[in-house]
């Protein structure tokens, strides 16, 4: 029976949890393919030393923390004991966010809270909460499906109307290529809205929501001012813009370009976008909005395989016009579709391949549950109910019967897509400091700059001088010899652009290669897997929503929490620096 909720005098107590590590592995409750780091699993993957690792935290918590008045902790990465510790305070509400592929996960976490903390009122939610009949699965009070920051207030008594609170945060832990961290500290998170109204078939994001669009930032002005306030409390100007098709909205994104030309105030952005809506926009337009990175679906180059979003686009026109402009394209297709053989696959991998984009992302063609292909095929009787939601993650199996790729061939697919765009278009860190370098000419050659344009040219040149240093990295690195000669002549070009490297310059190579020897006896020795920390984050009910301030718990679950996780992943070998590290954490 459902519980319901009793308004008393002081705040509702609510833990918000995302499901447990360790992450990556084979074990009761997970599989290896399904790592806790989006790029190093599905776009950067093959490369090696090279590829992007960085985790995201769940930051759907935090928004819904943000947004209500209680007394609200975070748990971001915990493992099984940590999570259970937790329990034993006793929270009047315990809420689960998890995916399909961590159903199990979330299936343990809730039996837990009922037995640890039985007069807590258990909440599910986050994409895992659409699966088919999830209520009667796992032991729960309540599951939210779709945007749930109106649902929970509206739970506390609280008005669903009120203001929307944007939290501050940043988009990523730790970002790191070949053991460097990349430059700078990490660019905020900024999500102006959720849902998608293309509604394309597959895409869990669109349906989940729906397919409509809510805006929690309607206007440009709006998204200006919630910028302007994120980056002046973080002190970076860069936003990784999480909105599934962000200038879909075309007036918005114009009215923000405004409000940064009319306040001299030029932050640069990382988006999602349909190809449609970046060609409506302008590609132009994108480079005074200040789009440094964009993600864009092609998904196939197949009439059949493709969707009305890219009818009538050039994909490789369209690729080459944003980087020769310095913007990053991750571009996305998807593998093992019906109307893939055997004998015809290879050609949307060629296709892919082809874009000579900076990143590219393969993904199986999975039907994951509330979209219209999951529908699809369950009324056709193709899904694969014999295959536990562990292997749901698109990394190995199919989630459907496809007589053209039984068991794991699909797999081989996959692993051999990411090879060869490795091997034919080198690494993409090189492909990236090529596509910033290229927009830096392109803006240097313009017969007549503005403010804007020159502001944007000094961002493309920082970044340059940021970027180069990893050059000889990936030369030394090169996964063969054209990329070897790539990253060489590359470098050259932009000393000869911008000069020789600075004593300080020269030290910081030294010091990047120092980083890639460590890294590459950590993988040697033990592997590149890695482990997220646990992130404790606690909001006082009468706290600034606006700001969560992240903090460690006591004393001795600062020291466990470090420890569980030196524990859980394979460590390096300079033993001593982690101890220091250790020994810093547990004193602050």
């Amino acid at each position: 029976m459902l519980k319901t909720t009793i308004q008393e005098k002081r705040p509702k107590r609510i833990l918000l949890s995302g499901v447990f590590g360790p992450f990556g592995v084979d074990d009761a409750y997970g599989r290896k393919e399904n790592i806790m780091e989006l790029f190093h699993n599905q776009v950067t993957k093959a490369q090696e030393m090279g590829s992007w690792r960085f985790q995201h935290r769940s930051f759907g918590l935090y928004f819904l923390a943000a947004n209500i008045h209680a007394d609200v902790t975070i748990l971001d990465f915990p493992s099984r004991k940590r999570f259970m510790r937790e329990l034993e305070k006793g929270y009047d509400v315990v809420g689960i966010s998890f995916i399909t592929p961590n159903f199990i996960k979330a299936k343990e976490m809730t039996r837990l809270t009922r037995k640890i903390s039985p007069a807590s009122t258990i909440l599910i939610g986050g994409h895992g909460a659409a699966i088919d009949g999830v209520e009667h699965l796992l032991d729960c009070d309540h599951v939210i499906k779709g945007e749930g920051i109106r649902w929970l207030r509206s739970y506390l008594g609280e008005d669903p109307d009120a203001p929307f609170v944007h939290p501050t945060l940043s988009i990523s832990e730790r970002q790191a290529a070949f053991g460097v961290p990349f430059p700078g500290v990490g660019a905020n998170l900024l999500v102006p809205g959720v849902g998608c109204v293309n509604g394309c078939k597959f895409c869990s994001t669109t349906h989940f929501f729906g397919r409509t669009y809510t805006a929690f930032l309607s206007t440009g002005k709006h998204i200006f001012e919630t910028a302007k306030r994120i980056a002046d409390e973080r002190g970076v100007n860069e936003f990784f813009v999480m909105d599934e098709n962000f200038l879909k909205d075309r007036q918005r994104a114009l009215a923000l370009l405004s409000e940064m030309e009319r306040h001299g105030r030029y932050f640069t952005f990382h988006i999602f976008s349909s190809a449609e809506a970046l060609t409506a926009f302008g590609v132009d337009n994108l480079v005074r909005l200040g789009v440094n990175f964009v993600w864009i679906g092609f998904e196939s180059s197949s009439t059949k395989g493709n969707f009305e979003k890219n009818k009538g686009i050039d994909a490789k026109r369209l690729t080459k016009e944003l980087r020769d402009r310095g913007i990053i394209v991750l571009a996305s297709g998807i593998l093992c579709q019906e109307h893939h053989t055997q004998e015809n696959i290879q050609t949307d991998i060629d296709f892919m391949v082809a874009l000579e984009a900076d990143l590219v992302q393969f993904m199986l063609l999975t039907p994951l549950p509330v979209t219209a292909l999951y529908q699809d095929h369950k009324e056709r009787g193709l899904l694969r109910e014999d295959l536990p939601f562990e292997e749901w993650h698109g990394q190995k199996y199919l989630t459907y019967r496809h007589p053209e790729f039984p068991g794991n061939s699909a797999e081989k697919w996959l692993l051999a897509a990411f090879r060869k765009d490795y091997e034919v278009n080198s690494s993409s860190m090189y492909r990236v400091v090529e596509t910033v370098f290229r927009g830096y000419r392109h803006l240097a050659g313009l017969s007549r700059q503005d403010v804007c344009l020159k502001t944007r040219m000094e961002q493309f040149r920082r970044r340059i001088i940021e970027y180069a240093g990893i050059l000889p990295l990936v030369a030394k690195y090169a996964v063969n010899e054209t990329e070897r000669i790539r990253a060489t002549v590359l470098d050259r070009q932009i000393a000869a652009s911008f000069g020789e490297p600075t004593l300080k310059e020269r030290l910081r190579r030294f010091a990047i290669h120092a980083l890639a020897m460590r890294w590459k006896l950590k993988c040697d020795f033990f592997g590149d897997g890695i482990q997220p920390p646990t992130i404790v984050t606690r909001y006082g009910a009468g706290a600034k929503r606006f700001v969560p301030a992240p903090r460690r718990s006591a004393f001795f679950d600062r020291v466990t929490d470090t420890l569980a996780s030196y524990l859980s992943q394979p460590r390096p070998v300079d033993i001593c620096s982690d101890l220091q590290r250790l020994w810093s954490v547990s004193r602050r």
